[in-house]
């Protein structure tokens, strides 16, 4: 026990801690220098995520081998739940009750897909990655959740999983011809996916997105606050507890999707770049620590867990500051919500699992 402890990346730890009590600070700010009704919930699933995240660490890694296609077919099974006893918020049904507690099973099975597309990949040989059937495989798996997904309706998520999942097997060996096809393919069924997938409020968010200021008192309002928010930040803030934009309520979803704003607007341009600064060197540990595993499916968990922190951390961002749509996008550890927290603290927790093992063999596992 005491080598696996030595073994885990206390760097990573301790930019976990930083980050999320600079959430806690957000938070305490958003509600008017008030622990409730955030950030007080927040340190209590914090603290409880942290001890899953060591807990997953400790477990031998051959346990979350041999159980991978388990976890996954749970995740998809509580996607079906949603569908059928899922309770319902802000228009979509993308919550269920389990044991009390309300948990978003998108997000998790984020997580199940990286744990079930490192699994597939480790039984593969090199020279089989690149055949059509063996190709077919992984789409599949790629596919099922996004269209549960897609159905919930959580167009966000559904296309973080997939570029996720695209990114996996694309790590993995499989030839880029693929993908080339792919990106045409997606081109081409444009049209279709305008008419017949993208629900009305949907349509409206790309079409404020090339012109906010269509829709200024509806859908371009988010995007125009927010920008109006990070403008009056300036470089160095207005000051921790003095963010005007947010204390009078211009700024809708300060708690969640819209957290960065705050950040940019009390801590200036020097604050937001702080917090991005302490992701990339949690993404670059993801990496090195993926060099470091001597295991195929360590290093695909390991660049998969780097991937999806990248895609939250992007997605945001850049939705908050009109580069992307906005769709809906939480920031890991700092925004608000139970679900987001726990899982990217259990995507950690085999991070570090993979860390602690990385001595295992791909020989080892099977």
């Amino acid at each position: 026990m005491s080598n696996k402890l030595i073994n885990i990346n206390w760097l990573f730890i301790f930019l976990i801690i930083i980050i999320s009590t600079i959430g806690f600070m957000v938070l305490y700010s958003a509600a008017n220098s008030s622990f409730d009704p955030w950030a007080k919930k927040q340190i209590i699933r914090f603290f409880f995520g942290i001890i899953i995240l060591f807990v997953i660490a400790l477990i031998d890694i051959r346990f979350w081998y041999k159980y991978a296609i388990h976890i996954f077919i749970l995740s998809i099974l509580l996607l079906l739940a949603v569908e059928f006893f899922g309770s319902s918020g802000q228009g979509a049904q993308r919550w269920i009750k389990v044991f009390g507690l309300s948990i978003q099973p998108s997000e998790l099975s984020k997580i199940s897909l990286i744990l079930i597309l490192a699994r597939y990949y480790q039984n593969l040989k090199y020279y089989h990655i690149g055949n059509i059937i063996n190709t077919l495989v992984p789409i599949l798996l790629i596919t099922l959740p996004c269209v549960l997904i897609l159905y919930q309706p959580d167009l966000g998520t559904a296309i973080t999983l997939f570029v996720l999942g695209i990114c996996i097997i694309f790590i993995a060996g499989v030839r880029i011809w693929f993908f080339i096809l792919s990106f045409f393919i997606i081109i081409i069924s444009m049209p279709l996916i305008w008419n017949f997938v993208l629900a009305t409020y949907q349509k409206k968010r790309l079409l404020s997105f090339l012109n906010p200021e269509l829709d200024p008192l509806g859908s371009g309002y988010h995007l125009i606050q927010s920008k109006i928010a990070l403008g009056s930040g300036g470089f160095f803030g207005k000051g921790f507890l003095k963010g005007s934009q947010a204390y009078l309520d211009f700024l809708p979803e300060k708690q969640t999707d819209f957290i960065f704003t705050m950040i940019g607007e009390e801590f200036g341009f020097i604050g937001a770049i702080f917090v991005l600064i302490l992701y990339s060197f949690m993404i670059l540990i993801c990496l090195i620590t993926a060099f470091q595993s001597f295991s195929k499916f360590g290093r695909i968990i390991s660049l998969g867990v780097g991937i999806n922190l990248f895609l939250y951390v992007f997605l945001n961002t850049a939705m908050v500051t009109g580069i992307l749509p906005v769709v809906g996008m939480p920031l890991p550890m700092l925004s608000y919500g139970g679900t987001v927290m726990l899982s990217v603290l259990i995507s950690f927790g085999f991070l570090q699992n993979v860390s602690v093992h990385r001595q295992i063999r791909d020989k080892d596992l099977v």
